[in-house]
């Protein structure tokens, strides 16, 4: 859900195909990122609230592009590159906008890769779009937000609308590292990333953590029946790991593994979680 601010990559727009079902919110063009073969397997990535496709993804599309593959990395609205919504963010709209943006890009199917809420936009994006989504990897996420989630979520809100960008600041980095990663910073590390810049968290970071919270999946969660990997982070103070449970238990067939990480698996423990996913995608041949 969080990120460690970084630089916005570029983007290519693409418009939506007359097959994808109408979503029920008009969403701007997203600004995409498309790296690797397009002959090869085709990934989707769905970043996590408040984050982006460079900060959450930026070392994965390297090596998923150095793998053969083919990536599609949308930037939510108010993410990156990408107009802010003019109203609330809604699932449906999001998922349909991501499945826009894949075979826009010559996509015909392709595994999903999501984070944090980005997994709430992949099993959405699989129940709409079953003919086009072949597999799916949650990493740190959830089917609906608890009480203990609903009053994080509700800070970030609340400081967002207060314009306290350091009170901002500071809970995105408690809440996305582990207390040993944390305090493992050095003075000039932390500092940035503590600092209390407005322009540093993405715009639409409200409309994205107003979507986390309300947001519910549960009923997908059966009917999804391509190869799923789902990716507990153990040290989670944000989206406990018990979310990543319920993920797996709940989709037929899943596979399940943790990693010893915050909320940040891309910052805290990148190796472990890329091979992870390296290794799923090479079992099921996505």
């Amino acid at each position: 859900m969080t990120q460690i601010p970084a630089s916005t990559p570029a983007s290519t727009p693409a418009s939506t195909p007359a097959s994808i079902p109408a979503s029920p919110t008009a969403l701007p063009k997203l600004s995409t990122t498309v790296a690797g073969d397009p002959a090869g397997p085709g990934i989707l990535l769905a970043h996590g609230a408040t984050g982006s496709v460079e900060g959450n993804y930026g070392d994965l599309i390297p090596a998923l592009t150095a793998t053969g593959h083919h990536v599609v990395a949308p930037d939510y609205p108010g993410s990156g590159n990408t107009p802010r919504a003019t109203g609330p963010l809604e699932l449906d709209a999001l998922a349909d906008a991501l499945v826009a943006e894949a075979t826009e890009a010559g996509m015909d199917t392709f595994t999903v890769i999501g984070f944090s809420m980005g997994t709430a936009v992949s099993v959405r994006a699989a129940a709409r779009h079953p003919e086009r989504v072949r597999g799916l990897v949650l990493t740190a996420g959830l089917a609906k937000a608890d009480a203990r989630t609903r009053v994080w979520l509700d800070l970030w809100l609340r400081l967002l609308e207060q314009g306290d960008y350091t009170g901002f600041a500071q809970v995105r980095a408690l809440s996305g590292l582990a207390p040993e990663a944390f305090n493992a910073l050095s003075p000039t590390e932390r500092a940035a990333l503590l600092d209390p810049d407005p322009s540093l968290p993405p715009a639409g970071s409200a409309e994205q953590a107003a979507l986390v919270r309300a947001l519910d999946t549960t009923a997908d969660l059966p009917t999804i029946t391509v190869p799923t990997l789902v990716i507990a982070t153990t040290l989670d103070t944000l989206l406990h790991p018990s979310h990543s449970r319920y993920l797996a238990d709940h989709i037929p067939g899943a596979e399940y593994a943790e990693i010893a990480t915050g909320h940040l698996p891309m910052v805290e423990r990148p190796a472990e979680w890329q091979e992870l996913i390296h290794t799923f995608l090479t079992k099921h041949r996505l």
